[in-house]
């Protein structure tokens, strides 16, 4: 209980980062979320919630409490920025069944935190299927201020996007030692969020995945710290460009 109630702490004391993006401010938080002030809307990306059980259905079985304790982060995150909106960028579940298998108090604990505020469920490649029985409408993208809000990247699309789905994060060289950190990949045209689950992994910025996807000279890795965020030039990032 006090490393859970550590981290509410520390997530409540983060410091966010704002920068612009597409015309507008954005404020990245060092817990994993961005919000786009001019309409006050939190977006969050890869919850991945069930995904415990849906190892456990395949016979791997992992601790039960990821659900519970990916929406305590994300809570906390609502009752920092008090939203009018709240955005999920896909993959909010882990398999498309598993909206289905949440309990009857974590149902109540969506539809609180979503008391008075407009949800957005963006379909994933893991949750194709509306949850249709939980509060909030359901697209496959939406547009916001000219920025398009999508769960995979288009690789073909030139104008501002917001993506997930890459889990992106980077390794950067600190005193000697090597430092890798989940990341806001963003190039000024298109912004990857990283995962917020608490069983999802990364993966490094500088895999061949996410070639072609930006402008290489213009990237940067907003690292999440403890606190804050660390804005990484690309030629800091380890193995960038090799």
């Amino acid at each position: 209980m006090r490393n859970g109630l550590k981290t509410l702490q520390d997530m409540q004391a983060g410091k966010s980062l704002e920068i612009e993006f597409g015309g507008d401010e954005l404020l990245l938080d060092p817990a994993g979320v961005l919000i786009i002030k001019s309409i006050n809307a939190l977006v969050v990306s890869d919850l991945h919630l069930e995904k415990g059980s849906s190892f456990a259905r395949r016979g791997q079985f992992l601790p039960p409490y990821d659900t519970v304790a990916t929406l305590t982060r994300l809570a906390t995150l609502i009752h920092k920025y008090n939203p009018s909106m709240i955005v999920s960028l896909g993959d909010s579940f882990h398999d498309d069944e598993a909206s289905h298998r949440l309990g009857d108090e974590t149902i109540e604990a969506l539809q609180a935190m979503t008391l008075d505020r407009e949800m957005i469920w963006i379909t994933g490649n893991h949750d194709p299927s509306p949850p249709d029985h939980l509060p909030g409408q359901c697209f496959e993208e939406i547009e916001i201020d000219k920025i398009v809000l999508r769960h995979i990247p288009d690789a073909q699309y030139k104008n501002h996007e917001i993506s997930g789905h890459f889990h992106p994060c980077a390794k950067v060289q600190v005193r000697g030692k090597n430092v890798r950190r989940p990341c806001f990949a963003c190039d000024g045209t298109r912004m990857i969020m990283p995962s917020f689950g608490v069983l999802t992994g990364g993966l490094n910025i500088s895999d061949r995945a996410f070639n072609g996807l930006f402008h290489r000279n213009n990237l940067r890795a907003y690292m999440q710290g403890k606190d804050r965020v660390f804005p990484i030039a690309s030629g800091n990032i380890s193995g960038f460009g090799q």
